[in-house]
């Protein structure tokens, strides 16, 4: 199992090295200082070692040239000052100059070979080293040797170092003449072998030189960056803190520079958000104060107009009949009114954080059968077709049932009201995690950027419609809250032309929702007719409706409908 981890871990080293790269500036600032530097000092490296190189080689060149000439000058006395009566005497003088020219040169090995047709008199051709001198000397280095007499002629070779290797070296070609007799072709090889030492000493010490270049530069570029950087940090850090609520942090201010200039900036920003932010959480005091205290000193008098409204209406059977209709509309829009006042006392107690949950044990699906039963006399007067499919969440949980069922009764009077006549689906469901409701209707729908504002206070996606319900434009929003509450959540999908669905999720215990909810949001059906013909959904009964009841299953697995 080790090594499996520590492949694993060392295949995670690119995305963790990409990870850096993106989050810290001080990992990228060091990265391309350090290469930047690395290349910068392995061009200067290379262009200085080829320049040693070409200077060393051009130096000892020049060395040897320098020590040939004078080996020729001294060998080229010694045979003008010879006496030169026959063969042998010339012989033992071009003994002598040879002798001259070993003592002058530093080369390694000398060879002459007589230019022109043999003649009696001259001395034999000779040579420290048979056979090899031959082999380093091209035809075009013989010919020039041969047509320029005053001219050295060299070229660079491989002389063999007495094994199967060779060493770097050097041959020059020049003339020595004898006067009246013949000239020779005069060569002497070099040995170089020392110039590559040197230069892989130099080259050594560049490379060395130049590492330890790159690391001082990396070292103070760290120090400086990190000078740098810690403010910067410590002002991402403090800014989060900020963004997160904590208005009371601040950066620490040090010295006069730009960074401190930016430190003073950045509290001084800081200090005006909290002034602010507390200025604007005050305003939001005295208006939650001022919703909660109209609230509730409109309550008693909305009381008085109520019970008067009430008595009116009961009469309006003895008034005329404009009278009449006035006395149905006072009293429909005072208990609309009520309603207001309701929901604002409602919105308050949210803002102010007062809400307290009375949780008991309810299962959400018979709360859902309740709900749309007693919705079964509106949903006739629209013409819906309410049916419910529950495969789960009988088994009881731990809810607020007064306002789980406020929120269902919210949800179906929507998809009643816009559901234009079509049926409309309420599904529950559940998992080891969560109970959910799922209200379906196949009306208009909504845009996207309609259905994100569906939960704010007095929006209507459009305005010129009327309500026929009466709603005060609060319940979705208070229905958020109490999904909150719960510790849930209430999502909405819609689409134009397909419709609107709301899916209500609640954990089975008092903690956070972890995992998908169990009624997925965007539905993949297009009508109910398929819940029909596969039987998926029965009857419920309906309290005076005079409907029978049935049952597709039983317990948490059972599937029930109603129509309503």
């Amino acid at each position: 199992m080790a090594p499996l981890t520590g492949w694993r871990l060392w295949r995670a080293w690119p995305g963790n090295m990409a990870a850096l790269w993106r989050r810290s500036l001080r990992f990228r600032t060091i990265l391309v200082t350090i290469g930047l530097t690395a290349l910068a000092v392995v061009v200067a490296c290379v262009w200085m070692a080829l320049a040693i190189q070409n200077d060393l080689f051009a130096s000892r060149r020049d060395q040897v040239l320098v020590d040939a000439e004078q080996a020729r000058a001294a060998a080229q006395r010694t045979l003008d000052a010879a006496v030169q009566s026959d063969a042998v005497q010339m012989q033992n003088v071009m003994t002598l100059a040879f002798t001259a020219l070993r003592d002058q040169s530093s080369a390694d090995m000398v060879a002459a070979y007589r230019i022109g047709p043999p003649v009696p008199d001259a001395p034999q051709d000779f040579s420290t080293a048979e056979g090899v001198i031959d082999e380093l000397l091209t035809v075009p280095m013989r010919t020039l040797v041969r047509t320029t007499p005053d001219r050295q002629i060299w070229q660079p070779v491989s002389l063999p170092d007495g094994g199967q290797a060779s060493v770097p070296g050097i041959v020059v070609g020049q003339q020595l003449d004898i006067q009246g007799v013949a000239s020779y072709e005069l060569y002497l090889a070099y040995d170089l072998a020392n110039a590559p030492q040197t230069l892989s000493f130099v080259q050594r010490t560049l490379w060395v030189v130049g590492i330890g270049l790159v690391l001082l530069i990396s070292g103070i570029a760290w120090f400086v960056l990190r000078s740098v950087t810690t403010p910067i940090s410590e002002a991402a850090d403090t800014s989060a803190k900020l963004a997160s609520g904590q208005l009371d942090v601040r950066l620490e201010v040090r010295g006069e520079d730009e960074l401190a200039t930016l430190g003073r900036s950045f509290n001084a920003m800081a200090d005006s958000i909290e002034s602010q932010i507390k200025e604007l959480a005050e305003l939001s005091l005295v208006q939650q104060r001022f919703v909660s205290d109209v609230s509730h000193e409109l309550r008693t008098p909305m009381t008085t107009i109520r019970l008067a409204a009430d008595m009116i209406n009961d009469q309006r059977d003895e008034f005329d009949p404009a009278t009449a209709r006035a006395a149905e509309l006072l009293n429909a829009q005072v208990q609309r009114f009520e309603t207001l006042l309701t929901d604002l006392l409602e919105i308050s107690r949210y803002d102010a954080g007062s809400v307290q949950l009375e949780l008991e044990p309810t299962s959400l699906a018979h709360l859902a059968e309740d709900v749309i039963a007693s919705m079964h006399q509106l949903a006739e007067q629209h013409g819906s077709d309410v049916r419910l499919v529950a495969p789960g969440g009988y088994s009881p949980v731990d809810m607020d049932p007064r306002r789980v069922r406020r929120v269902v009764r919210n949800l179906l009077g929507n998809a009643i009201e816009h559901g234009e006549g079509r049926p409309i689906v309420v599904t529950v469901d559940s998992n080891q995690q969560a109970v959910a409701i799922g209200v379906r209707d196949y009306g208009m729908g909504m845009k996207p950027e309609e259905a994100e504002r569906v939960f704010d206070r007095f929006w209507r996606a459009d305005p010129s419609r009327k309500r026929t319900i009466g709603g005060t434009g609060l319940g979705l929003s208070i229905a958020l809250g109490d999904a909150k509450l719960h510790g849930g959540e209430l999502a909405v999908w819609s689409a134009p032309g397909r419709g609107t669905h709301f899916v209500l999720t609640l954990p089975r215990k008092d903690a956070a929702l972890d995992g998908t909810s169990p009624i997925a949001l965007e539905p993949g059906d297009d009508a109910v007719a398929p819940f029909d013909e596969l039987g998926l959904t029965e009857p419920i009964t309906v309290p005076g409706a005079g409907v029978a009841q049935g049952a597709a299953g039983g317990a948490d697995a059972a599937t029930r409908g109603g129509s309503a």
